[in-house]
C-alpha cells in the first residue's frame, strides 16, 4: 500500500539536486519549494494519522474527493496549501535529504493503525488511512508533475 509513496520519495530525494531551479510560466514556487511541501505534508499527514482518534471518523460524500482520487489528478492552480502546508524555505537540500529515511520510517508506522485512522482534509473532509494513503500518492504525484515541467522548462 505504501510502495508507491516510499518510490515518491526516493524520486524527491533525486530531485533535490535542483533545489534551485525555477520557472515561472509552470509555477512562481521553485524546485526546492515544492519538495520540501512534499516532505512537509507526509511528515505532517502521518502525525495526524497518528495521532487520530478511529472512532472519531465519519466517512462523507465530497464530490472533489471522488474526482481527485479517480481521476488521480490534482488540478493547476485551483487551490494554495494552507498555512500550515506551506515551507518556510529555511532549509537546504541537504537537510531536506537527509529527513527522507526517518520520513520512511514515520510512514511505515501507518501500517499499524487501525482502518479508521483519519486525517481532516482542508478541502475533501474526513479520510480515514487507506483514502490518507491515496490522496498522499496523488498529491505527490501532483507536485512531481509539476517540477518535472519546471526542469524540462530549463533544459
Amino acid at each position: 500500500m505504501l510502495q508507491p509513496v516510499y518510490h515518491q520519495l526516493d524520486t524527491i530525494s533525486e530531485l533535490l539536486s535542483e533545489f534551485d531551479s525555477k520557472a515561472p510560466s509552470v509555477s512562481e514556487a521553485s524546485v526546492g519549494w515544492h519538495l520540501e511541501h512534499l516532505i512537509l505534508v507526509n511528515g505532517r499527514i502521518a502525525e495526524a494519522l497518528k495521532q487520530s482518534n478511529p472512532a472519531n471518523y465519519q466517512w462523507s460524500f465530497n464530490w472533489h474527493k471522488t474526482v481527485v482520487l479517480f481521476t488521480n489528478n490534482i488540478p493547476r492552480g485551483k487551490a494554495k496549501a494552507p498555512k500550515t502546508a506551506r515551507p518556510e524555505g529555511n532549509q537546504t537540500a541537504e537537510e531536506l535529504k537527509q529527513r527522507i529515511p526517518g520520513l520512511k520510517l514515520k510512514l511505515a508506522s501507518l501500517t499499524q493503525l487501525h482502518p479508521n485512522a483519519n486525517f481532516q482534509h482542508p478541502f475533501f473532509g474526513m479520510l480515514n488511512l487507506k483514502t490518507t494513503i491515496r490522496f498522499l500518492f496523488v498529491h505527490n504525484q501532483h507536485h512531481l508533475k509539476i517540477v518535472q515541467d519546471i526542469l524540462a522548462q530549463n533544459k
